[in-house]
C-alpha cells in the first residue's frame, strides 16, 4: 500500500526527467531565431536547407520537375481563371496582400514547377519548404490542400502565367501621371 508520502516522493523523482525531456524538445534554449537564421544561411550555401536538395529548393517538393511551356493557351487560361475564382480567390488576390500573398507575377518570382508543386503537394510544401514557412510566418494561415488534379493545377498555372505582377507604388504613380 502506498502512503501519501511515498507517492509524493515518487512524483518528485519524475520531475527532473520531465523537465529534461521538455528542454530537449524545445531545442535546449538559447536564441532560437538566431540559431535558425545562421543554420539556414549556412545550409543555403550548400543547397541543403531543411534536408532539401537544391532541386527541391528551386522546384518545390512534389511530382513536377519539368514543364514544357509555350505560348499562353487561352482555353486553359479560362479554365484556370474559373478554378482560381472558385478555389483560390477566398485567400489570394492577384494584385494585393490578402489572407495569402498576391499571386500576380508569381511565375516571374518562382519556377512554374514550384508553383505546380505548391498547388499539388500543398501539405508537404507547407511543412518542409523553408520559403513557404517564411510566407506562413508573414501570413499566419497555411494554404489548405484544394484537392486539385494535375490538369486543374496546370490550368491555374496557365492563369497565373498570364497574370502580371502588380505595379509598385512608384510604377502605379508613373502610370497614373501619364494618363
Amino acid at each position: 500500500m502506498q502512503t501519501p508520502t511515498s507517492r509524493t516522493l515518487r512524483l518528485l523523482w519524475r520531475w527532473p526527467l520531465l523537465l529534461a525531456a521538455l528542454a530537449a524538445a524545445c531545442g535546449g534554449g538559447g536564441d532560437a531565431a538566431a540559431d535558425s537564421a545562421s543554420s539556414t544561411t549556412a545550409s543555403s550555401a550548400t543547397g541543403a536547407v531543411a534536408g532539401l536538395t537544391a532541386e527541391e529548393m528551386k522546384y518545390g517538393i512534389g511530382p513536377r520537375r519539368e514543364l514544357e511551356l509555350g505560348e499562353i493557351d487561352h482555353e486553359l487560361f479560362e479554365r484556370g481563371q474559373e478554378i482560381f475564382t472558385t478555389k483560390c480567390s477566398a485567400c489570394h488576390k492577384l494584385d494585393e496582400r490578402y489572407v495569402g500573398p498576391p499571386l500576380g507575377g508569381v511565375t516571374e518570382r518562382r519556377e512554374p514547377e514550384y508553383v505546380m508543386n505548391m498547388i499539388l503537394n500543398t501539405d508537404e510544401m507547407v511543412a518542409r519548404h523553408p520559403e513557404v514557412k517564411d510566407l506562413l510566418a508573414q501570413y499566419y494561415t497555411p494554404m489548405p490542400d484544394q484537392q486539385l488534379t494535375e490538369e486543374d493545377g496546370r490550368a491555374v498555372l496557365e492563369y497565373l502565367r498570364a497574370s502580371p505582377a502588380p505595379l509598385s507604388e512608384d510604377e502605379d504613380h508613373a502610370a497614373t501621371d501619364e494618363t
